[in-house]
Formats: structure tokens, C-alpha cells, sequence
């Protein structure tokens, strides 16, 4: 089936832009901030916050990419249909079956420490209920319609930001001494151990870890194809995007580590909590638990959407099932919820019984695909730039083309080098690449049955080959 360009008749135009907007940047505001920002920190010192505008700057320039693709060329399939576009058909199948391999196991991981969070204050409920009572939940707010999608990932985003722009309007008064009682001082940036005390590497290597809090905000790109306006609403996404990325993870960081000397910052605790502490604010522990339950409810909610969407993307392309492209009277397809949702529930078991071993390769595995994600559509728009010129489709233009494009492609190999080289993340290379070969084997069989059935059909009706 060829690629629809703007919009499958069956899907619904439900979604509105205040949800595009919301869903792009609440897909990169999640516990990979409130807490993972703390091991940056710890393993970077005060200069962890150039870490976060470096990788903020990558992220935010492949959005860039991917928006001007999508507004020349709106599709259901966003940057999976790019690929194809750009590379042929191995190209879209491997890339879209990556992706939703990602989410999926995502869905399953998220699940599980949602159900660690409400464990903590219900600890006679087993973990893995709660875990599935979560998935429940969140499928069937899925299946109801793509605007109840919408509607519910607004008001998640809404919390998570809304508690953003509180800790930095507390953090911010605190550091520039208009909060009561306030030992601030920008001299917490240099006098413990200097600057950058693990060496200016520290900066660069801190990216490979940063990277990964960030993912989530080529959603709003899949997404927009449900909305009232893709083009429109897909440029209004990317530059949201790209400013509100980098005030919100540069800034945070920022005022957290002139607030109190880096070394108090500890790894595994949120350095939100512990500079909301030092301030002075009553259960800011508790305030921020409910917080980063609700960013985990909203990746739950976009990670079964957008498996979703990604198997009917496939479906329509032939790349799977051809029943899983079947949708609801209300423009849902029931089946690639329901479908995703499986491999979620079977992840929730895999990690009750085996969670150091089979859960634990999951996650490793899928923990670096979405860097050859956002390899792919650099590549992907780098080859497609003249076809966009000559149509007269170009609208919203990548800066610098191709040197700019080129340069943040050349970023992402090294940061995939990098992983290479670094013992803790080298065997989360090592299994995403195992699950790559595993993807290419399946595309190497696909072919092979679908060639065996036309030369079959071929002899059966030799007419049909003429």
C-alpha cells in the first residue's frame, strides 16, 4: 500500500493545538529530569547544566529536522514514513519497528515503577497489580477515543510543567537571595573541587546519559496527523520545543547547583527534593512523588498511543498484520492498542518474575534505539531536501542545510562511539544491537515467505506474471 501523504480517512482530526503543543514538551519532562539529573550532576559537577544545553541543542536541532519534513509532508507515519521515503522499504520497516519496540517496552518499564511509586504508600498491594491496574487504566482511556488521548496527556504535561515553573520561581528567588534565609551564592559554581572537577571529557560524556531524559518529543510529530492543522501545528510543536527544553532542564540545573554546593547533590535522590529541602519547603519529597507519578502516567499514556499508531502505520504499509490497521467508530485502532498492550502486560510479568535477567535485557535493549531513531531522521532529511526544494513544498527550513544537519548527525555517531567505549553503557549498545539484527532478520524472512507466495501464485496462474 502506498504511503498516504497527509491523512488516513480513517483516523480522526481530534487532537487540537493546545494537545500537539502540551504533548511535545511534556514527553521530555519525566523522572529522567527530576531524578536522573542528580547521577549528571554527581558525575559532572557544577558544569552539569552545559551538559544539558549541549544535549538540549542536539535534541531541539533533530526536532528541527523532523519539522521540516513533516510540514512539507505530513504523514500519519512521521519520521518512519521519511525514512521509507528516503531509503526504500527496509529503511521505514526497520525504523518503525525499532520505535515500537522502544515504547512498548517502555510502557512495560514505566508500568512497574508507577507501581513501585503507589506501592510505597500501599504496601500490602503487590507490586506487579498495581502495575497492571496502571496498564488497565491507560489502555482503556486509549481505546476510547484519540481526543480522550489528547485531553488526559494535556493535563499530565500541564502538572509536570506547572510544578517546573514553580521550582524555578522558589529556585530562582532563593539563588538571587530574595528568599528569606537564602545561602545561595554563585561561588557553590567554582569553590568545590572547581568548575568541572572530573575534566572537561565529563561535559561531553555526561551527553550520553542526558540524551536519554530528552526522548519523547518526536511524538508530537506523530501525533500532529491527528490534528486539525498537521503543518501548522507540527512547526508551533518544534519551536515550543527547542525554547522550553532548554529553559526548563538548563535553568533547573542551574539555580540546583548555585543553590548548594554540587557534592550534597546525591545519586538516585532527586536534587529537586534536595534543594527544595535546603529552602525550606514542608514535604517536598511527597509534593515531588506525586509529580513524577503523574510523568509516569503520562508516558504510559503517549508509549500506548504511540505503539499504537506505529503498528497501523506498519499495517498500512504492509510491514504487519494487515487486521491491525482496522479501526473503531471512533477513528481508534482498537486492535495496535490492544496489541501494544500485550507486549506492556507481558513486560510487567517478565519483571516480576524475572527482573534481573530477561526484564533487564529488555530494557537495556531498547534503551538505545531511539539514538539510531534520531540518526534516521537526520539521514533521512539530509537526502530528502532536494525533493522538498524541487516540489516547492519546503516551509519550515532546517538552518545551515547541510552543514548544520551534517554536524548533528556526526554528534549522534559519537555519542553511539562513545557508549562504545564506556563500560556502564556499552551493554545497552550491545543488546540494541542484537535487537536491531533481530528486527533485520525478520524483514529477511518477510521477504523471502512474500517472494515464495508470488512465485507460487506465478506458477499456479501463469497469466497473472504477464
Amino acid at each position: 500500500m502506498p504511503i498516504q501523504s497527509e491523512h488516513d480517512p480513517r483516523l480522526k482530526r481530534a487532537l487540537k493545538t493546545r494537545h500537539i503543543s502540551m504533548l511535545a514538551l511534556g514527553g521530555v519532562i519525566g523522572a529522567g529530569l527530576f531524578v536522573g539529573s542528580s547521577a549528571v550532576i554527581a558525575s559532572t559537577g557544577p558544569g552539569a547544566f552545559i551538559t544539558y544545553a549541549i544535549t538540549g541543542l542536539i535534541v531541539a536541532l533533530v526536532m528541527r529536522m523532523l519539522g521540516e519534513m513533516a510540514a512539507a509532508h505530513p504523514s500519519k507515519g512521521s519520521f518512519v514514513d521519511y525514512a521509507r521515503m528516503a531509503f526504500g522499504r527496509p529503511a521505514g520497516y526497520m525504523t518503525g519497528w525499532l520505535y515500537w519496540y522502544f515504547w512498548v517496552i517502555v510502557v512495560g518499564f514505566e508500568a512497574v515503577v508507577g507501581g513501585q511509586i503507589i506501592n510505597g504508600w500501599f504496601p500490602d498491594v503487590p507490586v506487579w497489580v498495581i502495575a497492571l491496574g496502571l496498564m488497565v487504566s491507560m489502555t482503556l482511556l486509549n481505546l476510547m477515543s484519540v481526543h480522550s488521548f489528547g485531553e488526559a496527556e494535556y493535563w499530565f504535561a500541564g502538572i509536570k510543567v506547572v510544578a517546573i515553573v514553580v521550582f524555578l520561581a522558589v529556585a530562582g528567588a532563593y539563588v538571587f537571595n530574595l528568599w528569606p534565609g537564602s545561602t545561595a551564592s554563585f561561588s557553590n559554581l567554582t569553590a568545590h573541587g572547581g568548575f568541572l572537577p572530573h575534566g572537561v571529557a565529563s561535559l561531553f560524556t555526561g551527553v550520553v546519559v542526558v540524551i536519554f531524559s530528552m526522548t519523547g518529543v518526536e511524538v508530537a510529530t506523530l501525533a500532529a496527523a491527528e490534528s486539525e492543522d498537521p503543518s501548522r501545528n507540527i512547526r508551533k510543536a518544534v519551536n515550543t520545543v527547542m525554547v522550553r527544553i532548554l529553559v526548563f532542564f538548563v535553568l533547573a540545573t542551574f539555580f540546583i547547583v548555585v543553590a548548594q554546593p554540587w557534592t550534597d547533590i546525591v545519586p538516585g535522590k532527586s536534587p529537586f527534593v534536595t534543594t527544595l529541602e535546603r529552602i525550606g519547603i514542608p514535604g517536598a519529597g511527597d509534593m515531588l512523588t506525586v509529580v513524577i507519578l503523574v510523568a509516569v502516567l503520562s508516558v504510559l499514556n503517549a508509549g500506548l498511543y504511540t505503539s499504537s499508531r506505529l503498528l497501523f502505520v506498519l499495517a498500512s504499509n504492509d510491514e504487519a498484520p494487515r487486521w491491525v490497521a482496522a479501526v473503531s467508530k471512533r477513528g481508534v485502532p482498537v486492535r495496535g492498542v490492544l496489541a501494544s498492550t500485550l507486549v506492556g502486560y507481558g513486560c510487567v510479568v517478565i519483571a516480576a518474575l524475572w527482573p534481573d535477567t530477561v526484564f533487564q535485557f529488555l530494557i537495556n535493549s531498547s534503551g538505545t534505539v531511539f539514538l539510531f531513531v534520531y540518526l534516521v531522521i537526520c539521514l533521512s532529511q539530509i537526502k530528502l531536501r532536494p525533493k522538498w526544494v524541487a516540489e516547492g513544498t519546503l516551509k519550515f527550513a532546517m538552518w545551515g542545510h547541510p552543514w548544520l544537519p551534517l554536524l548533528v548527525t556526526a554528534a549522534i555517531i559519537a555519542v553511539l562511539v562513545s557508549m562504545a567505549f564506556d563500560p556502564t553503557m556499552r551493554i545497552s549498545l550491545v543488546q540494541c544491537l542484537l535487537a536491531i539484527a533481530a528486527i533485520a532478520a525478520s524483514y529477511a524472512l518477510l521477504r523471502a515467505s512474500r517472494a515464495r507466495r508470488s512465485n507460487a501464485t506465478a506458477k499456479a496462474d501463469p497469466a497473472s506474471s504477464l
